[in-house]
């Protein structure tokens, strides 16, 4: 042990369980919980975005949850130094912190930093999104091709939205986003646990399709259509709401946009547990036997 204060991490594919046990675990720790949910941090849209309920808030003191306007810039830089600056306050009366979330790289900012990178203005991020909206991914490819061959030599070439990062990082720096990024991990000075909840692809899956139908019932469709005067922004683009906004476009129906969430929070859960494949660190928590009380173990025995 560095020394005697501990960061557990619930964390794990959506609808796995991460919220019920992140809970249980800061009340039998007596501590908070810090989000790691990069949509979570929105207020006005709790039902897609899986915020815990009101009863579930009052249980334990969460923060980065409902904090910020649809339209605020957030970025895992920012959540990097305000979630130490968070963590450093829980030190000083408890020698626990429970972080929850599934957005890998929020995660992986607090516990092992990310490059420094500048802040994209206004002017620049617009541009960056023109590219992708008037040329689609060809025209990021073409950019990047020009600006930062490395980069686009390495990176999910379908993923819009880390290529219009790397074109927004290029033109704010004014040097290539692949030559900013060192790769080097930075001390902290806490522990780290990470833990997640083992159900098989078959049984996860089914979660997901349970929540998706829960999600429509509780109410999904009428908080899309309150933002759907926003769809642009960076915070709506997103499962859920995207394939709503589709059909509000009429260019989807109905049941065709149902159907397309649950398909797409499935390909999103596969990432998650791609990205959890590759931590050897992460403890896997059978969910046939008591949850809580195999967490409980495992921190036991990580501190021993």
């Amino acid at each position: 042990m560095v020394n005697n204060k501990t960061l557990i991490i619930v964390t794990g594919p959506t609808g796995s369980g991460k919220t019920d046990l992140a809970i249980e675990l800061a009340e039998s720790l007596g501590t908070d919980i810090v989000s790691a949910d990069s949509r979570q941090l929105y207020r006005g849209i709790p039902i897609g975005t899986a915020t815990p309920s009101p009863e579930q808030l009052s249980r334990v003191r969460h923060h980065f949850i409902a904090t910020l306007e649809l339209d605020q810039y957030y970025s895992a830089a920012c959540y990097e130094e305000d979630a130490l600056r968070v963590l450093e306050s829980q030190w000083a009366s408890s020698d626990y912190a429970v972080m929850c979330g599934g957005s890998m790289m929020y995660i992986d900012a607090v516990t092992n930093g990310i490059d420094p990178l500048p802040t994209i203005t206004p002017e620049i991020r617009a541009k960056a999104l023109d590219i992708y909206t008037s040329g689609g991914l060809d025209a990021l490819h073409a950019t990047l091709s020009d600006i930062d061959p490395a980069y686009l030599a390495t990176c999910d070439p379908n993923n819009h939205k880390r290529l219009v990062h790397a074109i927004e990082i290029t033109l704010q720096a004014g040097q290539p986003y692949s030559s900013l990024l060192t790769g080097n991990s930075r001390q902290r000075p806490f522990n780290v646990l990470k833990l997640a909840i083992g159900h098989s692809r078959e049984a996860l899956f089914e979660r997901i399709n349970r929540r998706v139908d829960a999600m429509i019932e509780a109410g999904l469709e009428e908080e899309a259509r309150s933002v759907y005067h926003l769809r642009h922004l960076n915070s709506l683009n997103t499962v859920g709401y995207k394939e709503l906004f589709a059909m509000m476009d009429g260019i989807m129906d109905r049941d065709t946009a149902i159907a397309r969430i649950a398909k797409n929070t499935r390909v999103y859960a596969k990432k998650q547990l791609l990205w959890l494949s590759k931590d050897p660190g992460v403890r896997v928590i059978n969910p046939e036997k008591q949850v809580l009380g195999q967490a409980l173990r495992f921190i036991k025995e990580f501190k021993s």
